[in-house]
């Protein structure tokens, strides 16, 4: 079963309490396939970057199953770069750069083989764009994930209410469904955001965990408490990267399953947010993700009994 990842590649700046780093690979698409990558080879990534984007960085994800033959390489261009500062509770952070460079002209063509996937994940893009790569698809995917952003509910909501239309799951962080909806209350967000067209809402929470909306139905997982947090800006890319794969894997996208891959993306973003950058990613084995599943099993497992 084919995964396409559609987001960005690019060099993030960052300064948290914990550290500071000048230079390091960010972006999206980056972290998703990364994720993605511990539980499918067949991936094939659609993203664009200049000619300074390192070669390694792009041999690396190929060594483990993504495609690059969608990755537009402008040799004169830059990548994108952003810039940011977390606050001490690290879920606020101040942006101190945003250069799109060669992202400012991403009109992203999908190879052939491209169009046929069963599994798309549309990352935190221009509305238009993500609804020019969908209407490039041959057949319709057996999911279409997409995660949006505040900023285009500020200057595209048109187009983003369009693009949401068009998707099945939609992922967006607790005050984005506030905004999106007019609702402060995350039950009656959901009820509406799902009128607009998603069967599936994840609202993410950051150290809170997050929720999954079906109907009627809900599903929270917590986040696992962790004793450092280095840089927690690929975590939820890295959750979504670790539910696609998951779902991708086990093809099956019932309730029950997107239950587990909610799990499964949660104890990936758990190993994002330990170092800078996508670095702790690189070095995770089957055994490492298996050993915090288990973790978050036991975080939500209890014996009850009443007395009467």
């Amino acid at each position: 079963m084919s995964l396409m990842i559609v987001g960005t590649m690019a060099f993030d700046a960052l300064e948290t309490p914990f550290g500071k780093v000048d230079r390091i690979i960010g972006g999206s698409a980056t972290y998703a396939a990364w994720s993605a990558s511990n539980f499918t080879n067949n991936i094939k990534q659609v993203s664009i970057v200049g000619g300074d984007f390192p070669q390694e960085e792009m041999d690396a994800l190929a060594a483990r199953g993504v495609d690059m033959a969608g990755v537009d390489v402008v040799k004169d261009g830059k990548s994108f770069f952003w810039s940011g500062r977390y606050h001490m509770d690290m879920n606020t952070r101040d942006t101190l750069v945003t250069d799109l460079n060669v992202l400012a002209d991403f009109n992203p063509q999908l190879p052939e083989d491209y169009k046929e996937c069963d599994f798309v994940m549309l990352g935190n893009l221009a509305p238009a764009v993500q609804i020019s790569v969908m209407n490039q698809l041959k057949t319709r995917p057996k999911l279409i994930i997409m995660d949006t952003m505040n900023f285009w509910m500020d200057v595209a909501l048109d187009e983003l209410k369009q693009a949401i239309s068009m998707v099945d799951v939609l992922m967006v962080n607790d005050s984005e469904a506030r905004q999106l909806s007019g609702e402060f209350s995350l039950v009656k967000a959901a009820t509406k955001i799902q009128a607009m067209g998603p069967k599936y809402l994840i609202i993410k929470k950051g150290e809170h965990g997050a929720l999954l909306f079906h109907g009627k139905h809900v599903f929270f997982a917590p986040a696992l408490p962790l004793e450092e947090v280095f840089d927690p800006t690929g975590a939820g890319d890295t959750f979504a990267g670790g539910f696609i794969g998951h779902i991708a894997r086990t093809k099956d996208i019932s309730f029950e399953n997107m239950k587990t891959g909610i799990i499964v993306g949660s104890a990936l973003a758990s190993f994002c947010v330990e170092k800078f950058g996508p670095n702790r990613m690189k070095e995770l084995t089957a055994d490492d993700i298996d050993a915090r599943i288990d973790e978050f099993v036991e975080l939500v497992n209890f014996d009850i009994s009443i007395i009467s």
